[in-house]
């Protein structure tokens, strides 16, 4: 009989509770939104809830978390969310298994995806991978012979704070969904000339999501902004190419669903940053998993725990 494990991703915005057989994918899921404003103590009441179902209906073997934040890895204490309070130095980990006591392992939930889209998605067929996450910020995970790769603490594969001048610009400044709102706010406080601009005045907020719109009409300033990004993202991964000469870069998170035209720009640019003996440099990707890249990571993070032995 195939194990069964339980995944679980728990970010600013949404929590997710998973059961599956990783083989076979997911079979359970408990969703919930966050609110903000009930801090970290109002998703430990969903989580236990969601828990408390599964429990009951999945005879499981071991667990593992994404969480959207800092964490220490080897204790599956949380160091801090920057999105919800109440989590700063929390034990994590033991609060969980006194709900369940199953074999846990809490890991930063842009690794956890980085793993999931390693082993079951853009990056499966490649060795080593590095995945970067394009949303609310800018993260990454490095995927060795398929094993998430961590610094010597508390360093990880931090591509948002690659710093791309001397003077502290960072990518994450740059490339991440906030970044891409603030530069079309930008734009369009000096010309409403454009599909884009005159979308992004008459929904104010989170103008990103506008962008393939606008590039499916052509859109002058769109395709300036595209370019923009793919231009500091590519620089951006020149780095991470040159250091770890990964062979599939997978582009994930809310920017990344503008699909070929950000994938085709950022592997053009990124080529053009690569040094000629590295030619013609990795394979740039767009993440397959969606919204389940961190729980099928999770539940990827499980079994490797539990066929280690490791509690």
């Amino acid at each position: 009989m195939e194990k069964h494990f339980i995944g679980i991703e728990i970010g600013g915005t949404k929590l997710q509770i998973v059961a599956g057989a990783i083989r076979g994918g997911i079979t359970e899921r408990r969703r919930f939104a966050v609110d903000p404003a009930r801090g970290a103590g109002g998703i430990r009441a969903q989580l236990q809830d969601g828990l408390a179902t599964l429990r009951s209906r999945v005879s499981a073997e071991a667990i593992g978390v994404g969480f959207g934040g800092p964490v220490d890895w080897r204790s599956g204490k949380i160091c801090r969310s920057h999105q919800i309070s109440g989590w700063s130095e929390f034990d994590l980990a033991s609060w969980i298994r006194q709900q369940w006591d199953l074999p846990i392992i809490v890991d930063n939930d842009a690794n956890v995806a980085a793993l999931g889209e390693a082993w079951h998605g853009a990056g499966r067929a490649a060795n080593p991978v590095f995945y970067v996450t394009l949303g609310s910020g800018a993260g990454g995970g490095f995927i060795v012979d398929g094993e998430i790769y961590h610094g010597a603490p508390p360093g990880e594969a931090e591509i948002g704070h690659i710093r791309l001048d001397k003077n502290g610009q960072t990518l994450e400044e740059r490339c991440s969904g906030w970044a891409v709102d603030r530069r079309i706010r930008n734009e369009i406080s000096v010309s409403q000339d454009g599909p884009l601009a005159q979308l992004a005045a008459a929904a104010p907020g989170g103008e990103a999501r506008f962008l393939g719109q606008a590039l499916a009409q052509k859109d002058a300033l769109a395709e300036k902004i595209l370019n923009d990004v793919a231009d500091d993202l590519g620089f951006g991964l020149s780095h991470a190419t040159h250091l770890f000469h990964p062979q599939t870069i997978v582009l994930g998170g809310g920017l990344s669903l503008l699909g070929e035209p950000l994938r085709a720009a950022v592997e053009r640019r990124l080529r053009g940053y690569i040094m000629e003996a590295f030619q013609p440099g990795p394979t740039v990707a767009l993440a397959q998993l969606a919204e389940d890249a961190v729980p099928i990571g999770a539940l990827e993070l499980a079994r490797s725990i539990n066929a280690s032995g490791a509690v």
